[in-house]
């Protein structure tokens, strides 16, 4: 139907005493004497538009004030001092009526119950702000790569390799439940690809065969992982950011992270005034400065060795033994960016054994050339490395690990023919988000969480 965005309507002061036609969901309604009030949003923009109905010349219009109804509204665009326009109602169509039962009255909901109702929750604040942040930023991220002459590749989401090794993948078949008696080769040879199949859990190695044709790759799409991990930072499905790069070694790609990081935080700045400013106002004081310091201040790098001795020296007890040799928990990385250099903060050259197969052996033969970009509030946000390029030194990491060398044959050729330095990262996309906003849970930046035990 013929309509105007509401987000037009505040831009353009075209409109203004020009008759009107706007649509859109009832977001508040409030009733006086001699004047009803609407506020209204159609999803163009995070700011509510206000109706103004005078009674002695519209009537009929009670279930336009329900909350959730959906409405179409003909009237005069007017200035407001208050709003800075709003339409005084001539006419008031119910396209949707919403029951008193509507779960989204005008109280402030946590977000742990909105999740409950996933299909509804996008209408609230929060979900408007936060959707708009995630496609400003997604949009920046294109906008980095393309600009700077990275081509864009789709990896497959159905593979036959393990990207991490570490075998936590969601296996992709056509058999059905009962299998009884069948040895593991007859179960193989019965599915659909005649081999064991899982959705993929990165798209990196199949973005390093395209960077040892294409220079610069990225790709951008959706990983899966069946990581029994049922904490704020953790999803079975989220997207990944993921660009490869040819001749480029760890310190190149360490400052093409900062840099991209730099850039999509300033895209939204830029873009989203009001979301930000909303996040602000509920979710994390202090968040547009927080923003605008990362834009404007070098990121830290600290060896991982140092920031063990750190850990070690530190005034507190963890949870978590930080000895050499051992990964990094959520309350190491935080006390690390929070407390110690109070910003993000690069650890490199973590010990080998803790790392993937796939990452460049140091000369030391204890490290790797690898890196986490850790944020405060969140921890890590990014893990890169340099690939290793030597074809022995790659075969000897998959053999200690007990890998199965055909499934990464094309992987491993990539180092006979050709083979170069080259490096590559990875952007969990809602964690980025998750800094972005202040949301401090991971199932509140994305459409339908996926976590486990928990899929709607």
């Amino acid at each position: 139907m013929k309509h105007i965005d509401i987000k037009d309507i505040f831009s353009n002061p075209f409109y203004i005493g020009k008759t009107v036609t706007v649509c859109g969901w009832v977001r508040t309604s409030r009733d006086s004497k001699n004047i009803s009030f609407l506020e209204i949003n159609d999803g163009t923009t995070f700011r509510h538009l206000q109706i103004v109905i005078e009674k002695e010349k519209l009537s009929g219009y009670d279930e336009a004030m329900k909350l959730g109804t959906s409405v179409r509204i003909a009237g005069t665009c007017c200035e407001s001092p208050v709003n800075g326009v709003e339409i005084n109602a001539g006419f008031i169509e119910v396209l949707g009526a919403c029951p008193g039962d509507y779960p989204l009255q005008k109280k402030r909901h946590t977000l742990e119950y909105l999740r409950t109702m996933p299909h509804l929750r996008v209408r609230t604040n929060t979900f408007n702000a936060l959707l708009r942040v995630r496609s400003r930023l997604a949009a920046a991220i294109h906008e980095y790569f393309q600009s700077r002459g990275y081509v864009y590749v789709n990896t497959p989401i159905i593979t036959g390799s393990d990207c991490e090794g570490a075998g936590e993948m969601f296996r992709v078949t056509t058999q059905d439940y009962d299998v009884t008696g069948l040895t593991r080769e007859e179960y193989y040879a019965g599915d659909f690809f005649g081999r064991k199949a899982g959705l993929s859990v990165s798209g990196q190695l199949e973005g390093e065969v395209a960077a040892m044709a294409m220079g610069k790759i990225y790709t951008f799409g959706p990983s899966f992982r069946a990581e029994n991990s049922n904490t704020p930072r953790h999803l079975a499905e989220f997207w990944h950011v993921e660009p490869e790069v040819a001749f480029a070694e760890l310190p190149d790609i360490i400052e093409i992270a900062e840099d991209m990081i730099k850039h999509i935080i300033s895209a939204v700045l830029e873009a989203c005034p009001d979301e930000i400013a909303f996040f602000e106002k509920h979710f994390e004081e202090g968040l547009r400065d927080k923003l605008r310091s990362i834009v404007s201040h070098d990121f830290a790098v600290v060896e991982y060795t140092e920031a063990i001795e750190l850990l070690q020296k530190a005034d507190r007890q963890f949870n978590y033994p930080c000895d050499w040799g051992a990964d990094l928990q959520t309350e190491h990385e935080r006390y690390i960016t929070e407390e110690v250099f109070k910003k993000p903060v690069f650890v490199i050259n973590y010990p080998k054994d803790i790392k993937s197969f796939y990452m460049k052996q140091n000369p030391d033969g204890k490290t790797v050339a690898a890196t986490d970009l850790l944020v405060p509030g969140v921890g890590e946000i990014i893990g890169c490395s340099e690939r290793e390029a030597d074809l022995d030194k790659l075969l000897e990491a998959m053999k200690a690990r007990g890998m199965n060398l055909d499934d990464y044959e094309d992987y491993i050729e990539l180092r006979k023919f050709g083979s170069v330095p080259h490096s590559g990262f990875g952007l969990g996309f809602e964690r980025i988000l998750m800094y972005v906003t202040g949301i401090s849970n991971i199932r509140d930046v994305t459409l339908y969480p996926r976590t486990v035990g928990g899929i709607r």
